[in-house]
């Protein structure tokens, strides 16, 4: 009778080949975070490939949708504390009904008309507005020169929208320049423009029900559109 007395550790592998294992798995895991992981999820591509596959566009749109979810639960707790602080405060001092108008003299009116005169004839006004369903976005943007100023104000009816103030430059190759974004029910300012584009606002409805956005703008811009 032949009895085998060779020691099963001769099958399993060596200290030396378990640690190139685990160096090729940790290649392989950077590999992957720094292709797919990074730029699908947080819009970062420190390689490049994200941009070429697609992965770092879909990171950038998630990371945006996130901050539109925080700004809008930020902007709802805010309209909460609003309310309950002005439910709070009692009407103690009178109010002032005919406030003092200050006199202006002719000549002064005469100059402040030829300056009036003289600022339309640089800009153009105009104003627009959009029905948003629930979960549709819609933006609108103007044509404008890099250093002009566009004055807008836009408010949101039936409910808080989400907005995102941004621009692009096909002759630039420019895809995507934030300015701003929130949650709210109006917003006004100034936006003045990094770059020769379109410059303008998107807004998204996260509520149930359909809102509608009026926008009123005043500047030095060429042209007025719906992003379609």
């Amino acid at each position: 009778m032949h009895i085998n007395n060779e020691s099963s550790t001769t099958a399993l592998p060596s200290s030396i080949q378990l640690l190139k294992s685990t160096v090729y798995a940790s290649i392989a895991a950077l590999i992957l975070l720094l292709t797919i992981v990074m730029p699908a999820e947080y819009g970062i591509d420190p390689t490049g490939v994200g941009s070429v596959t697609g992965l770092k566009r879909m990171g950038e749109i998630k990371m945006a949708l996130a901050d539109e979810a925080a700004a809008e639960a930020q902007a709802i707790a805010t309209a909460i504390n609003s309310s309950l602080a002005d439910s709070s405060i009692e009407p103690d001092s009178p109010v002032e009904t005919n406030p003092a108008i200050p006199e202006v003299s002719q000549a002064d009116a005469s100059q402040q008309t030829i300056a009036g005169e003289n600022e339309s004839m640089a800009t153009r006004n105009d104003a627009m507005e959009v029905l948003l369903a629930p979960g549709v976005g819609k933006e609108i943007k103007v044509k404008l020169a890099k250093g002009k100023i566009v004055q807008y104000s836009w408010q949101s009816e039936g409910g808080i929208a989400n907005f995102d103030v941004h621009g692009d430059s096909v002759a630039l190759d420019i895809d995507y320049h934030n300015y701003s974004r929130g949650a709210e029910h109006s917003s006004s300012g100034e936006l003045e423009a990094a770059f020769d584009g379109n410059h303008g606002w998107f807004w998204r409805n996260r509520t149930d029900s359909p809102i509608v956005v009026k926008i009123q703008t005043s500047g030095e811009y060429t042209d007025i559109f719906l992003v379609e």
